[in-house]
Parts: structure tokens; sequence; C-alpha cells
């Protein structure tokens, strides 16, 4: 069976602005910094481990305290973008809709528990993805989540959409072509299939994603 799997933040959707007024009211009300977290802040981070995350955005707090903090940052997130009116990308739901009458659809991302959920929930997108993993469900972070989702859904060949270089290495390391969506939070190095619009994933061949690994691995 073959498969789509996507990232989720810079790829389905742009959650920074709500992310970042939920944790900027979680810290206000669960420790004494006087930090305002940014949009920006949080795009040039996600995609990253979630620990990786909050040290780079709260250094000056030791391991044990970002650990406690964190418990609150997503608590707050998770309960934010479940309502609120993030961004979704232009042509989204509609070709999400269109791409699940002809693949499996999966999400594999680094977020922490419930954020995958709370999207699913505010898009009303449930039904067209048929298994969602991030690292609280396995231990594990995205590359072996990409092979582990395809092992637990008779998975033999999958291509990932993605839209940094974190998602980049993941799919080398997992073994599995990936789309960048240039339209999202990052760069990466090298050449891949790229789309400036989610809509573009219609007019891609995605039978020659597979048949061209296939030799590449001869």
């Amino acid at each position: 069976m073959k498969a789509i799997i996507f990232d989720v933040d810079g790829t389905l959707w742009n959650s920074t602005e709500q992310v970042a007024a939920a944790w900027t009211q979680a810290v206000s009300e669960h420790t004494q910094l006087k930090r305002t977290i940014t949009s920006e802040d949080l795009m040039r981070e996600f995609g990253k481990p979630m620990d990786k995350i909050v040290n780079a955005l709260f250094p000056e707090l030791s391991k044990e305290e970002q650990e406690s903090l964190s418990v609150h940052l997503f608590r707050y997130e998770n309960r934010r973008v479940e309502t609120a009116p993030c961004e979704i990308y232009e042509g989204m739901p509609e070709t999400i809709r269109e791409l699940s009458r002809s693949y499996p659809l999966l999400i594999v991302s680094n977020c922490q528990g419930g954020y995958i959920e709370a999207f699913l929930k505010n898009t009303g997108l449930s039904e067209y993805f048929g298994d969602h993993m991030c690292p609280d469900d396995t231990g594990k972070l995205k590359a072996e989540n990409i092979r582990l989702i395809m092992e637990r859904n008779g998975i033999t060949e999958a291509v990932y959409v993605g839209d940094t270089q974190g998602d980049a290495d993941a799919c080398k390391e997992a073994r599995i072509p990936m789309i960048y969506a240039a339209y999202g939070f990052g760069d990466v190095e090298g050449e891949y299939v790229t789309i400036h619009s989610f809509n573009e994933l219609l007019s891609l061949d995605y039978e020659g994603f597979w048949s061209a690994g296939t030799e590449r691995d001869r």
C-alpha cells in the first residue's frame, strides 16, 4: 500500500500566532519571567523536538524548570488551537479531501501529544486522515515514527510533505522521498520536488516518486 504522510506546522497550517499567545499566557501565569513569545520566535523553532524548542526559548531556566513549564505551555497551546482561527493554507482542506480519494493520508509530527488531535478538531478533517503519530505516542522522533506508522498501517511506500531541514533529514533516515513545501517555515539543502502552494499537490505524479525510489535502491 502507498500513502502520503504530512507534517503539520508550516505544511498544513500556520498556528504560530495562536501558539505564541497561548505560550505567553502560560509564561505569565506560571513563571516570574517577563516574556512575550512571538510568532517569529516559533517559526524559527517549529519542526524541532519540543524539548529543544523550549530550551531555545527559555535558556535561563534549568532543565527541570523547562520540563515543568512545558506542561503548562502544551496544555494552553492544545486548548487554544482546538478552536482558534489559525491560518489554514489556501486550498488545504479541498486538496486533502481530493487526495484522500486516491491514497491513505497520515500525519507524523514532532509536536506534543494532543496537538494533532487539536488540529483535526479545528479543521474538521479527521475523517480524511487514517492515522497520526508524534513523540509522545512512541518516545521516538520523526524518522522512526515515519517507519513505525508505515508498519502499523501496512504501508510499503510513502512520500512525506514537509517544510524544514529537519523534515528532509528525517525522510533521508526513513528512506522515503520528500516534497518540499517552500511556502512553510524553513529552507532545505539539496534538490527536492517543491510546491509553492498546497493545491499543487494535486498535479504531482506520486507513482513517479516510488518508481524513482525503486531505481535508486537497485
